[in-house]
């Protein structure tokens, strides 16, 4: 669909606009203990919110990682907390995205290769160096009618998200380039 036949779908029916559902942070580190501590530090200063470990599935002695063993740390963020963490987060990536990060139901993921490429963070020597990776969850008013506990419905095939849309939504409230 051609951006001006989106700008006037939105502007038609304002119910009609994605918004941000969330944002999420997540930070695999690979081994427990004091990375994983510096990882959690540095993760929960650039977002303020506390995050919460993940554990690792399954063993895989290559690597050295036993199942139930803390790896990774993430961080869910939402409404103003999430808009203002993803502002910073496309400065670290140039304001750039490429086509291949959005999917086909509207939502979007990419990786930062050094926390220290995001605007106002300071490289502590104590912590190190980590990436990350950023996913973002769109939704449109009305997809409640597909998780609610009673009476669930399905969501209309017109009222589906299209990485179209998510495209147009980023490059219009962010400045985004999308490359292709």
């Amino acid at each position: 669909m051609p951006e001006d036949e989106i700008i006037a779908k939105w502007q038609k029916n304002p119910i009609t606009k994605p918004r941000i559902e969330k944002v999420v942070v997540n930070m695999s580190v690979g081994k427990s203990g004091e990375p994983l501590e510096g990882a959690m530090k540095i993760l929960e200063e650039l977002t303020g919110q506390k995050p919460c470990r993940r554990k690792a599935k399954k063993t895989i002695r290559d690597f050295g990682i036993r199942k139930g063993e803390p790896i990774a740390c993430l961080v869910t963020l939402r409404g103003e907390g999430a808009r203002n963490f993803l502002k910073k987060a496309f400065q670290a990536v140039d304001n750039k995205l490429s086509e291949s990060c959005f999917d086909d139901k509207g939502n979007f993921s990419f990786g930062i290769k050094e926390h220290i490429e995001i605007p106002g963070t300071r490289y502590r020597p104590e912590l190190g160096i980590y990436g990350m990776d950023v996913s973002v969850a769109l939704y449109r008013p009305g997809y409640r009618v597909k998780r609610r506990h009673r009476l669930k419905c399905k969501v209309g095939t017109k009222h589906i998200l299209t990485s179209n849309e998510t495209m147009h939504l980023i490059r219009d409230e962010f400045g985004i380039e999308i490359v292709r």
